[in-house]
């Protein structure tokens, strides 16, 4: 059988399940230096198009979205009337009244929370004043526009304390007397538009607005989305996860997601000895044994989808040394658009049984699924 006639015989399998048929018998029916071409043909036409750009979507977060933060920004801009009272004294009672706009202050600023708070810590030394820990200034940053007042002489003292600190932290930082002559090479943080010449910069783009291009160039300069994209890293490392876990729960299929187990449990009760163990393994509650391993990975760069795809060959060799058990990838991202040595070789080492999350419903017609399922 020819090389042409194999892949045709693989994309115009009917099912799921023919088609991973087809690809078992690539093996038996070509020599191995036909097999990379024969897998990413397959890949290419089949499965790439699958692969949704992730990068084209970031996860909500009302932290950082443009209710909370134009909320405490209308505040900042009203209690200064238009940042045109900005005293230390001034700042103060800014804080004091409206804890939220210290996002505001440190946003001018471009400092991260923790940046903020290790100013905090220089800003108070000569005073011996307290400083902010990160934890400290989220709180601050996340609390309510209308906020009460502490009603606590203890409470209220720490309030001042707090506000006392960070609007000292904020004057030094405009005025330029925090972090002292940038060295050789090296520019402030504050030689930036909204900052250049300190409040007066601050009140001319609060008056007159932003130029478009100044705009465009912070969010070059910046990197776009980055502080979002940080924060919510751990949900996006989790999103393949959470869609298999929540598929599986949705149609009653027993399974461990491994990683929240502890790796001596699985191999004892599975006798998978692969270490880590998969990202999911699928059971047969009746007699408890293993029906079915599954690897989730994301990515968006090709040189790790490369590096990637080595992990499937180590799960390969331990689905052979267990019978035969069927090893599953589900991935995401357009790294995994790297054929001939990142999505071939997946195809190969799981016969085919590669889903996305645009195809993950497809799962459940291969073997064991259809077996598994018990809710309708």
């Amino acid at each position: 059988m020819t090389v042409e006639a194999t892949i045709e015989a693989i994309l115009g399998a009917g099912t799921f399940t023919q088609r991973i048929q087809q690809i078992r018998l690539v093996p038996q029916r070509h020599g191995t230096e036909d097999h990379g071409t024969i897998y990413a043909a397959v890949a290419r036409e089949l499965y790439m198009p699958h692969l949704a750009p992730d990068f084209a979507y970031i996860h909500e977060s009302p932290f950082y979205e443009t209710e909370h933060f134009f909320a405490a920004y209308e505040v900042a801009a009203r209690l200064t009337e238009g940042f045109t009272r900005v005293s230390e004294a001034e700042l103060q009672a800014v804080l004091l009244e409206c804890p939220r706009t210290l996002l505001v202050f440190r946003t001018l600023l471009g400092l991260t929370k923790d940046e903020f708070a290790h100013s905090t810590l220089l800003a108070g030394g000569p005073d011996e004043l307290a400083p902010l820990t990160a934890a400290q200034i989220d709180t601050l940053e996340r609390s309510a526009i209308d906020y009460q007042r502490p009603n606590t002489a203890a409470a209220l003292a720490k309030a001042t304390a707090q506000a006392q600190i960070g609007a000292k932290t904020i004057t030094m930082a405009m005025d330029g007397e925090l972090f002292g002559d940038a060295p050789a090479g090296l520019k402030s943080k504050q030689r930036k538009p909204d900052t250049e010449s300190g409040w007066a910069s601050v009140r001319n783009f609060a008056a007159n607005g932003v130029p478009l291009r100044v705009f465009l160039h912070q969010r070059h300069y910046g990197g776009a989305f980055r502080q979002v994209l940080d924060a919510t890293s751990t949900l996006r490392g989790d999103l393949i996860e959470d869609a298999v876990e929540a598929l599986f729960t949705a149609r009653g299929i027993s399974f461990i997601r491994t990683g929240s187990h502890n790796q001596a449990d699985i191999a004892r009760r599975f006798e998978v000895h692969v270490t880590p163990a998969p990202d999911f393994v699928v059971y047969d509650p009746a007699d408890d044994t293993l029906k079915a391993m599954l690897e989730c990975k994301g990515t968006n760069n090709g040189g790790t989808a490369r590096d990637k795809a080595l992990r499937f060959r180590s799960l390969k060799a331990e689905s052979v040394r267990l019978g035969g058990v069927p090893l599953i990838a589900v991935l995401g991202g357009i790294g995994w658009a790297r054929i001939n040595d990142a999505l071939g070789p997946v195809v190969r080492d799981t016969d085919g049984r590669v889903f996305t999350l645009s195809t993950l419903a497809s799962m459940l017609e291969v073997a064991p699924f259809p077996g598994l399922v018990t809710l309708p």
